[in-house]
């Protein structure tokens, strides 16, 4: 059994946020394993945030990225309460997902927003693409396929630009966040421009 010290505890708080007995426990339960021990609280923050999700949530900001004049980003992020929406937490959250619109390109806000026609169409790639496989893995490729373009068109889907390793998606930063501040917190709507792109329509 490992023990756990004063110093693994301090550390955990200080990355995640989290209250000291949240830690502690979190740590004894991974056995000092500080990376099993994040995703502890990951769970659990999650678990917290879904709770909250049927919040009303009225509040919030408004803030636009512009990179070099060539490429801007706006997105609404609503909380609860005008008090939430003015600490440096929420605003720093804002900005980092403006920017990660502008750097990270996303179509659509969920995987519920991409039009049904769209997502037979990729399929109907996706199967041409594996037309030489075997059939009782077709389906599998199909949707591991399927899951990589939401990845890559969906906001709440990408990964974060800002993490180091990864690994966290813009949902789960979202879902630390309502953890840490206690509030519902939605990604309401985003828009993007590119200079000299077509306007589609």
């Amino acid at each position: 059994m490992t023990v756990i010290s004063a110093e693994m505890i301090k550390n955990l708080r200080e990355k995640t946020g989290t209250g000291m007995m949240e830690c502690k426990k979190a740590l004894t339960e991974s056995n000092g394993d500080f990376e099993r021990a994040i995703d502890l609280l990951r769970q659990k923050g999650l678990a917290s945030a879904l709770k909250k999700a049927g919040r009303t949530a009225s509040e919030g900001l408004i803030h636009s990225y512009v990179h070099m004049g060539k490429i801007g980003a706006m997105v609404e992020v609503n909380c609860e309460t005008d008090f939430v929406a003015r600490t440096d937490d929420f605003k720093e959250l804002v900005k980092d997902i403006a920017m990660h619109i502008a750097a990270a390109s996303p179509l659509y806000l969920t995987r519920d927003e991409v039009p049904q026609d769209i997502i037979e169409r990729e399929r109907v790639i996706y199967r041409a693409q594996v037309a030489d496989k075997p059939s009782y893995v077709v389906e599998k490729i199909i949707e591991g396929k399927l899951e990589k373009f939401y990845t890559d068109t969906c906001l709440l889907d990408q990964l974060f630009i800002k993490d180091p390793e990864q690994k966290k998606r813009i949902k789960d930063i979202v879902s630390e966040k309502i953890a840490r501040l206690g509030e519902n917190i939605i990604i309401r709507r985003f828009v993007r421009f590119q200079l000299g792109e077509t306007v589609q329509g």
